[in-house]
This record gives structure tokens, sequence and C-alpha cells, in this order.
């Protein structure tokens, strides 16, 4: 059994001040206050630093320099780059572009879920962001690949992921939209509305029809207006998942007050993409060309955001300093809710007996010291910082 006690722990009915977590055997055994439990243990003081439970994204096209559409080997150290950062499980998403394309790189995710969790992480399975989306509405997604909702060609990305296919992204407002959502509903999926043009009533039709999430809200759609509140307003009232961006480019720390403000909703994404973590430079996203500039993804020549250079220890950081959330609430958005909305909320996604022991410790400016994912500590990196080992001990400040 493993001890970590002397921390702020973050669980679901709010922060324990001097609390202890009891690991063993990958799970969570135990949490509490005071005094930490005695008996055969490795003991380690969190010096009063935050323990919040491990992130899951579900919405991340790469990072550290590797886009998970490149290869197995890219996917692979996609997700490792962003374990450093906290996240234990990913649900990789999968850009536009020929089915053909999609049909292969669904078989790199069903090998790496059918591998289950590696010491470079945890792959949940995949997310479709495309190709039934509004051309009008497509962001950085190549326009050459974009289809009309085609239910033949959602089949075949059901076949290749063998079971693996958890989410997809479509404009509820194309012909046939709803028709697919009802397929992606069978195939035990998740429909999310998004890159889409839709009116009010069109977004309404599409959450009627089962779709329980809005990618990356206000970004990629019809913006919010009081006489057409357009899909950002149905998202807003419905009661669906309502995804955010948080690094201060694609919302501002207003908007992420505004959506937090409404209990179980806002789910964290990065929609990251190969440059995070490589600094200003110039890349590929779906064959397009991407330059990034001050941390900002945008198609080459134009103002058009391209996914990301955010991790979700960031995400988490600035919700908390500069739009004023509670961590309780921010850790919800990085790790419950996300895990409530994939239907995993049984296994992971908060602090509590029984769930699997994947944690994040965090210092007192909210960024992370130490990773821990099924109950082992990660390995060093320059984000998850030194070693904890099996046994050892922070200097309370």
């Amino acid at each position: 059994m493993t001890v970590l006690w002397g921390g702020r722990v973050v669980t679901p009915a709010g922060v324990l001040e001097d609390a202890w977590v009891t690991v063993e055997g990958g799970r969570i055994t135990g949490t509490g206050r005071g005094p930490a439990p005695t008996g055969p243990s490795a003991g380690v003081d969190l010096g009063g630093r935050w323990l919040l439970p491990g992130f899951i994204d579900v919405h991340v096209h790469g990072g550290g320099g590797h886009d998970v559409t490149a290869s197995p080997e890219d996917m692979a150290g996609a997700v490792a780059f962003h374990r450093g950062h906290g996240t234990t499980r990913t649900l990789v998403s999968l850009v536009t572009a020929p089915p053909d394309a999609v049909v292969e790189q669904l078989g790199w995710v069903a090998d790496a879920v059918a591998a289950g969790p590696r010491p470079s992480g945890h792959v949940v399975g995949a997310h479709l962001e495309g190709p039934f989306l509004a051309p009008s509405r497509r962001g950085a997604q190549n326009p050459d690949h974009i289809l009309v909702p085609d239910r033949a060609t959602f089949a075949r990305f059901v076949e290749a992921g063998r079971g693996t296919v958890r989410s997809m992204t479509i404009a509820p407002e194309l012909p046939g939209a709803l028709e697919v959502i009802a397929d992606i509903l069978d195939a035990g999926a998740m429909a999310a509305i998004g890159h889409s043009d839709a009116t009010y009533a069109q977004a309404r039709a599409g959450i009627d029809a089962g779709a329980a999430q809005a990618t990356h809200l206000f970004n990629g759609m019809r913006p919010l207006h009081h006489r057409e509140p357009g899909i950002i307003g149905a998202a807003l009232v419905s009661g669906i998942a309502c995804e955010v961006i948080n690094d201060g480019v694609h919302v501002h720390p207003a908007i992420t007050s505004l959506v937090a403000s409404v209990p179980g909703r806002m789910v964290f994404v990065t929609d990251a993409v190969r440059a995070a973590g490589m600094g200003d430079g110039d890349f590929f996203v779906g064959g397009l060309h991407v330059r990034v500039s001050n941390g900002q993804a945008r198609l080459a020549g134009t103002d058009t955001l391209a996914g990301s250079s955010l991790t979700l220890d960031v995400a988490l950081r600035r919700a908390v300093q500069e739009s004023g959330v509670p961590i309780e609430v921010a850790s919800a958005a990085a790790s419950g809710n996300p895990a409530r909305l994939l239907g995993i909320d049984n296994e992971c996604g908060a602090i509590v007996a029984g769930l699997a022991a994947d944690l994040v410790v965090l210092d007192h400016d909210l960024m992370v010291v130490a990773v821990m994912a099924g109950g082992q500590w990660d390995a060093p990196g320059p984000a998850s910082g030194p070693d904890p080992g099996p046994a050892w001990s922070w200097a309370r400040p």
C-alpha cells in the first residue's frame, strides 16, 4: 500500500485539507483527513501540494512534435507527451481525411486500445472530427476531404475501429446528418455537434436526435446572436456537454467563467496539434500548412486557428488563476466531466475509493510535479519534475 499524505486533495465532495489517499493494486483504496494511516506502506509526503485526479482529454490531435495521424509510433508519442502534463487517459482525434486514410488510422487506435495501458499512456478510443462537417465552418479541416453525411462511410469507420470509435463531430444541419447521428448512437458512440453553421432550430434537432456534446464551443460554428442563438445557444440551454479550449486564444477568460457557471457542463480539451510543446514554427496538420507564432497555431497566411499548443494542466491553471473558477470545478472539467461523458466514470475521473489511481500532483502555482497512472509513478520528464520513486518526501513550504 502507498499512502500519499499531507496534501490538498480535490474530491467530488470538495477540497480535503491536510488529507491522505491510499493506493493499492492500482486502485484508490481510501481518502481522509488528518494523520496518515499506519501500516506497511511507501509513504509520500505531499507537503501541502495539490492532488487531483488524472486529466482526460477527449479531443487531441498531437503534441511534442507528433501527429496522431502520422503513424502508430507518432500516436504513442503524442499521448506520451500529454501524459507528462497530467493527462492519464486520451481519446485521440482524427481530422478530416480520405476515408481510406481514416480507416487505416482507426486500425492503429484499435491496436492501441487492445494493448491496454502502457507506460507511454492510455488510449481509450477515437474521436472523429469529420468528415461530415459544414464547409463554411471547416476551420483548419481540409476542404478537399469534407463529405456529405453518409451512413455507409460511417459504417466503414465503425468496422475499422473494432469498437473503439467513441465519438464523432458532425454538422447537424447537413442532409443525412440526423440519420448518421442515430447510427453513431447505435454504434455505442457519442455524437457531438460542431464545425457547423446550424441555426438554433437545426442544432436543437441534432440534440433531440441524441447529440450529447458541442465540439470546442464558440469555435468552428455560427456566432451567438441574440435573435439567432445558433448552435452556441442551443448547447448552453440544452444541458449537453460543452468542450472549451481554455488557452486564452480560442475563448476569453470570461467565457470560461460563463460555461463553468452551470455545474457539470464544461469539458476542457486541448485540441492540440503536433506543435504543442515545440515552440513557434511551421507544421502540417491534415495536409495543411500551419504556422505557430506566440504559441498560437493558425493556417499559414490566415487568421484561422488550427488547433492549439495547449496542454490540460495549462487549461486548468488558466481557469483557476484567470477566470476565477474554483479548483474543484476546474478539476471536474479536466477529469470527472469527460469521464462521465465517455461512460468511464465508474473506472476513473475522481479521487474516490475503488477508482483507478490516476493522479496528478500540482505545486502551489498549479504546475505539474508528478503523475501517477494506474498506481504507478511516471518516469521523470521536463513536465513531471523529479522522479518520486517508491518512497520520497518533499519539504513542506
